[in-house]
């Protein structure tokens, strides 16, 4: 049976709008490899070779100089692992996480609350919260240090003149006070991108939503509560990862303010293996914690992903 007029201008229509394959000829993939390639070539010099240097250097002891040619195997991942100051350290790490979750987050979501209101001085409020997170890491480590020096210091100095004792040897300098300082000041000086990443998500929030809210009798918080909050919920678990992945990677200020002291009470994976390579010159053993790092980071990472990132990224089908 032939076929209709209405037929024939319906096919051809059909072959007229089908898109037409797209071929990868030599000169896309040149185009390809030429845009590529630099970005390769510096993930390779400063991120792959590095990496596998680690990985290599962590089979054997070596000093930082003459060959490497002592083979220990896996040697230097036992001394590592049997090392009470690397295990408290994971611990400290951790402690970092566990606290940053538990007090940066309200504390960075209620200031994002409070400042995407229309209050007086907004703008100001926002520059002030912020300006710490875009201070460099050792800049902000000598200020404080300075200003937590014992006696002397601004901080020492106020508490005195209110009437009250502060610790003999310093913030700093007490065992049982310097991982809560330092964790004062690192929220001190990240609180600003928490801040950030919130009000971000919460302009993204419709006004539609606010006003129905209104319409129903909804207070300000229950509005924030039931609306603003959940509908940033991405945000929130975005900000808690790359927080996660900061603290377990925290060096600098910890460097600047305590070196890991004292006696090893804020001494975190990162100044562990640091103070193993250039200050020791156990090479192998800072190359075998640096992959005790990596790997623990990684795995932090990929649970992450699959637990609490795994409902922002499926797609549904």
């Amino acid at each position: 049976m032939a076929p209709t007029l209405t037929e024939v201008v319906t096919r051809r229509d059909e072959r007229r709008v089908a898109p037409r394959p797209v071929g990868t000829g030599w000169r896309q993939r040149l185009e390809i490899v030429m845009f590529v390639s630099p970005a390769l070539a510096l993930m390779a010099v400063f991120i792959l070779w590095p990496v596998l240097s680690a990985v290599r250097m962590s089979f054997y002891r070596w000093k930082g100089f003459g060959p490497m040619d002592q083979w220990v195997g896996l040697n230097n991942y036992r001394l590592v692992l049997q090392d009470e100051v690397f295990t408290d350290a994971v611990m400290h790490n951790f402690t970092i996480v566990v606290l940053s979750i538990l007090i940066q987050l309200p504390l960075g979501l209620g200031l994002a609350l409070l400042l995407n209101r229309r209050i007086r001085g907004r703008g100001l409020l926002r520059t002030i919260v912020f300006v710490p997170y875009v201070v460099a890491e050792v800049i902000a480590g000598v200020i404080w240090f300075q200003l937590l020096q014992p006696q002397y210091g601004v901080v020492d100095t106020v508490l005195t003149n209110i009437g009250l004792t502060p610790p003999e040897q310093g913030f700093l300098g007490t065992p049982d006070l310097a991982l809560p300082t330092v964790f004062v000041v690192l929220t001190w000086k990240y609180l600003g991108l928490a801040v950030l990443l919130f009000l971000a998500g919460l302009q993204g929030v419709p006004d539609e939503l606010y006003e129905a809210a209104q319409l129903d009798g909804a207070s300000w918080w229950q509005t924030q509560r039931r609306v603003a909050i959940p509908l940033i919920g991405p945000t929130i678990r975005t900000w808690a990862f790359l927080s996660i992945i900061g603290s377990l990677q925290q060096f600098d200020m910890i460097w600047v303010l305590t070196h890991g002291g004292p006696a090893n009470r804020t001494t975190t994976m990162a100044t562990y293996l640091v103070e193993q390579g250039t200050e020791r010159g156990n090479y192998g053993i800072a190359g075998a914690a640096s992959v005790l790092l990596f790997v623990i980071a990684f795995v932090t990472a990929v649970a992450y992903q699959l637990i609490v990132l795994r409902r922002d990224t499926k797609v549904d089908r």
